[in-house]
């Protein structure tokens, strides 16, 4: 019981749902300059997204039956492989640098590789001779380069460390002899041939569902007075990333140490659930408690018997760990209408647009306007 409810100080989802990269890299923290804030896919340095699209109109030239690519299904991988270059200098022609490379692939286990991949490129992508390493935003082996690799800049050159000749060759590659992507099953193919394994076909399909649906534009033409303002002032901080302990009425703040599942939100500006929430309602003159579970008590409650289809645009929506005993709330959004909310998830995610049946244990809201 203890930790259930230090659980709902700040907000942690259960560890389960913590989606993890397969690529470590230490970029630097991800400060105010490293991350494009707000706007449809803010965790994504502005220059990869202008990659990711200009894949996205090319890669028809290469792979002329392939349908359905989109934007947020290389966004999707490039997240997963190397969190879209943040902290890296991207250059106007699409040049990343430093360079990003992965582990070498000697088999001498670290970085989790036990089987050896000969050198096929003589150092000219990765660096070294004496084995293979995965190279650029999309961690590329030189050898699977050398096969989709194309000149996506103008620059005469297929390069995987430049974004927009590696989101073409990622593109490619997922494309296959011409998959059809809009079908779920052959998206999973791409994904797994890329790495076969099924947690990372979980992992990029997550992010994929979460920049698919962060592209959606809010339909607020409906919502007005204070609901909209708290709903515009919520969704104003999509791409802020999430802080253990962060944010309160008067904006983002570094958080504190730590959650359940170790992460700390020390040196990370930006909100956990109940910080996002308690900045929106402030922009009204609404002065909520600093924990989810108290929020709780806070205006008219809604069951959650009464099932998502009772809550309207501007309210609380709750999850617990055990639904029916508020004691064990554990985390808070804002509904914005047609089965969505504005979310700050977990540690290493942002504030974003989510399904309300994104989190597990609805425990029904509150509405306080």
């Amino acid at each position: 019981m203890a930790l259930l409810l230090f659980a709902a100080v700040c907000c942690a989802a259960p560890v389960g749902n913590a989606i993890s990269a397969y690529v470590a890299l230490k970029s630097g923290a991800q400060d105010d300059g490293g991350i494009a804030e707000g706007g449809s896919a803010a965790d994504i340095p502005p220059r990869m997204l202008t990659a990711y699209k200009k894949a996205v109109q090319q890669v028809g030239k290469h792979v002329p039956k392939c349908q359905g690519m989109r934007w947020p299904i290389l966004a999707g991988i490039a997240k997963v492989e190397s969190n879209h270059a943040v902290g890296r200098n991207i250059a106007d022609n699409g040049d990343i640098r430093p360079r990003i490379f992965g582990v070498l692939l000697n088999g001498s286990g670290q970085g989790g590789n036990t089987t050896a991949f000969p050198d096929t490129d003589n150092g000219r992508w990765d660096g070294t001779a004496s084995a293979e390493r995965a190279v650029g935003p999309f961690q590329f082996l030189p050898s699977t380069w050398e096969g989709v690799g194309k000149d996506a800049n103008g620059d005469k050159t297929a390069d995987p460390h430049n974004a927009d000749d590696a989101a073409l060759g990622a593109a490619i590659y997922l494309c296959g002899n011409g998959r059809d992507l809009t079908k779920r099953s052959q998206l999973k193919a791409a994904i797994f041939q890329y790495n076969r394994s099924q947690e990372y076909v979980a992992n990029v399909l997550g992010w994929i569902d979460q920049y698919t649906e962060a592209a959606k534009d809010l339909d607020l033409k409906n919502v007005t007075g204070k609901v909209r303002t708290v709903i515009e002032a919520a969704t104003s901080q999509r791409g802020v990333p999430y802080s253990w302990g962060g944010g309160n009425a008067g904006g983002k703040s570094t958080g504190i140490c730590c959650s359940p599942s170790g992460k700390s939100g020390v040196g990370i500006k930006g909100f956990d659930c109940s910080g996002l929430t308690q900045y929106a309602y402030a922009k009204v003159g609404i002065s909520l408690p600093r924990v989810a579970a108290a929020q709780a008590g806070v205006g008219k409650r809604i069951p959650a018997g009464l099932g998502t289809s009772a809550l309207r645009a501007g309210d609380l929506v709750f999850y617990a760990t055990a639904p029916g005993r508020d004691a064990t709330i554990y985390h808070v959004g804002i509904y914005v209408g047609g089965g969505k909310m504005v979310n700050a998830p977990r540690p290493g995610t942002v504030v974003r647009l989510d399904s309300v049946n994104a989190m597990s244990g609805f425990a029904g809201g509150a509405r306080l306007l």
